[in-house]
Parts: structure tokens; sequence; C-alpha cells
């Protein structure tokens, strides 16, 4: 409708068609970025946020009370996926997400590395935590989530879980 306005309409079929073909140039164009932008960068974050709020509802179906999502301190880099109570102990709980099962257990990508951004990140928690509210003990626990179905080729509609309690200590 816009080359009809931009063109009168006695003018040929064969001037028209410039006009036209740079607009559905550039609507390609744009569907295209947008597919791009979505393959490579959302997907990956679409599944690991998926994760974390399959990880989050599990773990209220499991007793934990959880407190804080996403976590960040502006001294330390990284973030705590999750952070709640099971019981008397403060859980800092960092969730791993799959599409679907592989060789390795998700909960093996929390490497040496990863569990010491982990532990400055609980204690920077902890210090800001007033002392009466402290707690006496603190784990670590690392929740696999694997979104495929048993033949690997879909999402299910059912996750499964691997919940690791005291994964890791604080040394």
């Amino acid at each position: 409708m816009l080359d009809r306005m931009a063109l009168p309409a006695t003018a040929p079929l064969v001037s028209r068609l410039p006009a036209r073909l740079w607009i559905d140039t550039q609507a390609w164009a744009i569907r295209r970025l947008h597919f791009l932008h979505r393959s490579r960068v959302a997907h990956h974050l679409e599944t690991g946020s998926l994760g974390e709020r399959e990880a989050l509802f599990h773990l209220r179906r499991n007793g934990y009370i959880v407190v804080a999502r996403r976590w960040k301190s502006a001294k330390v880099p990284g973030d705590l996926d999750l952070i709640a109570w099971h019981g008397s102990v403060l859980c800092f709980i960092e969730v791993k997400t799959r599409s679907r099962r592989d060789a390795f257990a998700a909960e093996l990508a929390v490497d040496s590395h990863k569990q010491t951004i982990l532990r400055r990140l609980a204690r920077v928690y902890l210090h800001r935590l007033p002392p009466p509210v402290r707690p006496s003990s603190a784990r670590f626990d690392v929740v696999s989530v694997y979104l495929a179905s048993d033949s690997g080729r879909q999402p299910s509609t059912h996750p499964d879980f691997e919940l690791n309690q005291g994964a890791f200590g604080w040394e």
C-alpha cells in the first residue's frame, strides 16, 4: 500500500517494482536479524531462565523457602541463582540446565572457578545479613535440570531434576 502512495497510479508497473522489491528486502532483513538474534542470544538464555524457574518450583515443592533469585553484588562478579532456606540451613543454589541429557552430568559444569565465585558471593550475602538473622549453617546445592523428554527429541512437560545437597564446601 505504501508503494502506491509513493508513486502515482499511472506510473508503469516496472517503475513501481523497485520500490516494492526494496520494501520486501527490508522486511526480509528485519526478519532475518530477529531470527539470528533469537538463535544466537536468546536460546541459551531462555533455556537457563526456564531451568531456573522450573528449579524454583521444584525446590518449593520439596520444602525449600526461596528468599532470593539471581542475587548480585556490586563488589563480586557473578550471581547466585537461588538462595533458599531448607529447614534451619541457608542454601546457595546453582542451577544448571540442559536441553537434553549428555554423557556428562550438568552439575559437572560447576568447576572450581565457579565454586570460588559462588563462595565469594555467599560470603558477601552472609555479611550483609544482620547478626541475629545469620544462619548457624549454610551449604551449597546444585540442581541439574534436564528439559528433554526420555526420548531426548522434544521438550518434556515435566523436566527431570537432580538435587545435589551440599555439592561442595566452603574451603
